[in-house]
């Protein structure tokens, strides 16, 4: 896929909309423009009707009912209510540790950072192996009647590793803890079709399935709602867990979403787009200099669209401006941008501070093509082997 010009290689950061889903949202920012909360008239009865039904097409993704789904501007929004909507939950009940993996999202880390310094939770961050799974071992090591809360991502945003959700949850559930899954990537990368049988709480963002940006959901079990206080205060809204008018033109947007990934469709998509992957892997094997692969080597435990590589010395940063603005890719997570230092994530996973900053996130999606991925390889090799020409590179 490109956009003018450019070989789009960064779908983790942002999916490109859908013509399905833009095309069932066109009319609610036309004549069904209804406010979905004006219970007076029919227009916003139709609204509030799409809205619900948006709901029941995120709710059956998941395994869920839709008086679960809340939405939310995003996943960092939903990540926000999900913890600190139950953070006087903990206080109340005594249970003052929360369990983190190393590689969360930036945005889960620096809400334990204000759980800490707010509420006066203790924070202990999980270690995950050096493909980016959790040490299960350690978790079971650490759970205990005291903890409160364990999040643990579903699908990493920078190295793909997709985590065993089912044991995480047993683990977390017999100790009476309530385990949070940001879900944010997972609709793209596995079957989450039952993924609220497991989790009590589970994120979701519409733009990283092929949805609209500026809408996302938090699912909270149905028994657990009475127990959460809002981050957002207003009218009251969303049974009182999320204030503001909802957009139902986005909400429609990510209902459709929602559908197409549940569908026969998502799953072809999925095994398509890691054959993909895994032959632009075997085309950079062959640049003039050594690359490695960060995260999982077992492709059924990786995001079928993502391809961390590190180049042995290369800048990371090097690299990709000598690529612009022919590919679009990235070093890390998009939210982290602009910060001066090696990715969380390499380092959990033992990278040194050289190997993470010479490593470059390639994330392929449904719109991506060989020919895409053979262009990209080449234009690579000629970045490559222009660094080599300037001295900035030694292949050994």
């Amino acid at each position: 896929m490109k956009i003018d010009g450019v070989i789009y290689l960064d779908h983790q950061a942002t999916c490109p909309l859908d013509s399905t889903v833009f095309a069932e949202m066109t009319p609610y920012f036309e004549g069904r423009f209804g406010n979905p909360h004006s219970s007076d008239h029919a227009v916003g009865w139709r609204a509030s009707q799409a809205v619900q039904r948006a709901a029941s097409e995120i709710a059956r993704l998941i395994g869920a009912d839709p008086d679960e789904i809340i939405f939310t501007s995003g996943a960092t929004e939903a990540n926000n209510l999900a913890l600190l909507g139950l953070a006087r939950e903990g206080l109340a009940s005594k249970r003052r540790r929360v369990l983190l993996s190393s590689i969360e999202h930036k945005c889960v880390l620096e809400i334990g950072r204000a759980l800490s310094a707010e509420y006066g939770f203790s924070i202990e961050h999980l270690p995950v192996d050096t493909q980016g799974a959790l040490d299960l071992d350690a978790l079971e090591n650490s759970i205990s009647d005291d903890v409160f809360l364990v999040s643990v991502m579903g699908a990493n945003n920078e190295i793909g590793t997709i985590q065993d959700i089912e044991r995480i949850s047993r683990i977390a559930g017999a100790s009476g803890a309530y385990f949070h899954c940001d879900a944010a990537q997972a609709p793209s990368a596995m079957d989450v079709s039952r993924i609220a049988d497991h989790a009590d709480l589970v994120s979701l963002s519409s733009h990283k399935m092929y949805g609209p940006s500026g809408i996302g959901a938090l699912f909270a079990r149905r028994d657990l709602q009475p127990l959460m206080q809002p981050t957002i205060l207003g009218g009251g809204q969303q049974n009182g867990l999320r204030s503001g008018t909802l957009p139902a033109a986005l909400c429609v947007g990510f209902g459709a979403a929602a559908r197409i990934a549940a569908s026969e469709e998502g799953y072809h998509r999925r095994e398509q787009l890691a054959d993909l992957r895994d032959s632009f892997l075997k085309q950079l094997q062959n640049l003039p200099c050594r690359i490695w692969v960060n995260g999982p080597l077992d492709t059924e435990r990786k995001h079928p669209g993502n391809l961390s590589v590190g180049f042995e010395g290369v800048s990371a940063a090097d690299l990709l401006s000598r690529l612009q603005p022919k590919i679009a890719a990235s070093t890390g997570s998009a939210c982290t941008s602009g910060i001066p230092e090696p990715s969380h994530v390499l380092r959990a996973i033992g990278l040194d501070d050289e190997r993470a900053s010479s490593s470059v996130r390639f994330s392929l999606g449904k719109y991506t093509t060989l020919d895409d991925v053979s262009e990209a390889t080449e234009l690579i090799k000629e970045a490559i082997l222009d660094l080599i020409g300037s001295g900035l590179l030694e292949v050994g």
